[in-house]
């Protein structure tokens, strides 16, 4: 590109490099990000206050503060109060309407992912009492949950961003309230189209049996062949009996390597890993007359335990239910603190009182032993644990526990304390009493000091891969703002699209943003579309409100993939869904959405006020 100044091809060539990273999921978004910032401060196209002008941004502060918010309400119970309506309805029908109802009434207050994790073991409770496929109702929770979120400045991060980025722009944001109007219009046409088309779209993956735990999918187990089991000496082909389908043997392992040849024979002391269904695994593994393993969770090396694990194993002996053991499933949540950890390095069996018997992720791509495969978003472990060890495992914020017993107890003065706090704190900023992060900050403030979440639980409530995201891209878009590449593209799409009028940039904008978030994080794309959006307002002389608000509404809707967004990565897994089941039940939203985008963004917020 001959003619263009060198920061800014430098801050092209460092936005295509993220953009690459964020599509290939090579490194976490949160690291890509940091990484963007670090190169452009590095390569002298932005100074250090401004490369680090994320971490103070009110967009970043006010995620966090949110977090907290909404952590309050999640552990206090108030959210599984308002959820338990749904156990007791028996009608479908009745049943999908009142579940889009509650979720919008919280999400659109409360961090979407917070309330899919609290509503997702509820609805697996309710589908599995009555005999419903699970398939049916978890993307309908996705979706509206999403949807919802742009009905109120603080229902997702991504509105916040915006708003962040254009009042640091023009001097000029958006109420708390001022998506409400178009946000309820949305809602609406997702709740239609749930009801509808979307249902008759969504698969059937099956019913469960209401006397047997819920299982998520196919997972992969690890079981040892002792010396009496009858396939030793047998080749692996040979090891499952021809009687149990759709149980796979992936790898013998042996001294924690995998054995391969055309020669193997299975040997006493190999590990067999599995992959079906979990009630086949079973079937297969009596038949097999192997065991599970107590996956080592502990390193070859044992150190001294630690007072807290001596007490814990101490406890563990004494307690009178100890032979009373459960099949307990838990997710790894958005924001984990065990995200990239393995069972040997982190001592799970001793933290949390729980043997890992299995694993289920939606690659399918384990081939190691179990205690060596870094866990990732979405991955559900099967647990062997003691009855009294689920409280604590309930209580873990990285994890989301499925199941009957797994359902939080409600503690009432605390719910409505947190309850009250937030919507005073919503209140005030709404009424213009205060600036909404200085609201949000003394509600924080509060929670702790009534003694509502400790500080340790309100930084646990934090997902600080969303933090860190926004405080290194923010940069980004500063950088394409200062070196002109955003008013580059501005003037490609006036060139392009300039003779149609503003109608038809703003549906291009929509669809970029829309694209981009499909592929990409939600937050990253906003940050690339806006300044282009800021650029192309102003060489138009039009209002930058409506090219914003379809920067906002386009990147807080991803429904075509469930890699886009963390609801969906989450009820993926727990739904039994296809990638394709996805595309064929989002694409057609996001269309609709695009549509109605172009038709009615204009008609609440005029190019021309």
């Amino acid at each position: 590109m001959p003619g263009l100044p060198l920061e800014l091809l430098i801050t092209v060539a460092v936005m295509g490099v993220a953009v690459y990273l964020f599509i290939t999921e090579k490194l976490r978004v949160d690291v890509v990000a940091l990484l963007v910032m670090t190169a452009l401060l590095v390569l002298g196209v932005l100074s250090v206050p401004e490369a680090l002008s994320g971490f103070s941004n009110q967009a970043t502060v006010m995620v966090a503060c949110m977090f907290v918010l909404s952590g309050a309400l999640k552990a206090n119970g108030a959210l599984v109060a308002i959820g338990d309506v749904l156990s007791r309805i028996r009608w479908r029908w009745l049943f999908l309407l009142v579940m889009l109802g509650l979720v919008v009434s919280v999400a659109a207050f409360i961090n979407n992912t917070a309330t899919v994790a609290v509503f997702l073991p509820l609805v697996l409770v309710a589908t599995s009492a009555n005999g419903w496929a699970p398939s049916k109702f978890l993307i309908p929770l996705s979706y509206i949950s999403q949807t919802a979120g742009v009905c109120t400045l603080i229902g997702t991060s991504t509105n916040l961003l915006v708003d962040s980025m254009a009042r640091d722009a023009t001097g000029v944001g958006f109420t708390i309230f001022e998506f409400a109007p178009l946000g309820i219009i949305f809602v609406g046409i997702c709740a239609v189209y749930l009801l509808t088309a979307g249902w008759w779209l969504l698969p059937d993956r099956g019913t469960p049996n209401p006397g047997e735990t819920e299982h998520a999918g196919r997972f992969i187990a690890e079981i040892q062949v002792p010396e009496s089991s009858p396939v030793v000496g047998r080749s692996p082909r040979e090891a499952v009996p021809d009687s149990i389908d759709d149980v796979e043997l992936l790898e013998v392992l042996r001294k924690g390597s995998p054995v391969h040849g055309t020669d193997v024979e299975i040997q006493a002391g190999d590990k067999l890993l599995l992959r079906g269904d979990w009630p086949k695994i079973e079937a297969a593994r009596k038949a097999m007359k192997c065991k599970f393993d107590r996956v080592p969770t502990a390193p070859e090396r044992p150190r001294p335990l630690t007072e807290e694990e001596a007490n814990a194993e101490k406890k563990d002996a004494a307690d009178p239910r100890k032979d009373e053991r459960l099949h307990v499933e838990a997710m790894i949540a958005p924001g984990s603190h065990l995200i990239g950890r393995t069972l040997y390095g982190m001592r799970f069996a001793h933290t949390y009182r729980a043997r890992v018997q299995g694993i289920h992720r939606r690659q399918l791509a384990i081939r190691s032993p179990l205690d060596r495969v870094p866990l990732s978003v979405g991955d559900v472990l099967m647990l062997d644990a003691p009855a009294d060890a689920i409280d604590a495992l309930r209580a873990d914020p990285g994890m989301i526990v499925l199941g009957e017993r797994a359902q939080q107890r409600v503690a009432p003065r605390r719910a409505i304390l947190s309850a009250l706090i937030m919507a005073a704190a919503i209140g005030v900023a709404a009424l213009g009493w205060l600036p909404i992060v200085a609201s949000a900050l003394l509600g924080c403030l509060a929670l702790v000091a009534l003694r509502l979440l400790t500080p340790d639980e309100a930084y646990e409530s934090i997902d600080w891969q969303v933090i860190l995201l926004l405080a290194g891209i923010i940069p980004l878009g500063i950088a394409l703002q200062k070196t002109g590449g955003a008013t580059m593209v501005a003037n490609l799409l006036l060139d392009v699209l300039g003779p149609y009028g503003p109608l038809a940039t703003l549906a291009a904008i929509y669809l970029m943003t829309s694209v981009l978030t499909e592929v990409m994080s939600n937050n990253a794309s906003a940050v690339l579309v806006v300044p282009i959006a800021l650029a192309t307002a102003e060489s138009m002389g039009v209002d930058a409100k409506p090219l914003l608000i379809a920067v906002a509404f386009a990147a807080s809707t991803s429904f075509a993939t469930p890699i886009s967004y963390q609801t969906n990565t989450m009820v993926y897994t727990a739904g039994g869904y296809r990638f394709s089941d996805f595309v064929r039940v989002g694409m057609p939203l996001n269309v609709i959405f695009w549509i109605a985008a172009i038709t009615l963004i204009p008609r609440f917020f005029p190019f021309h006020p």
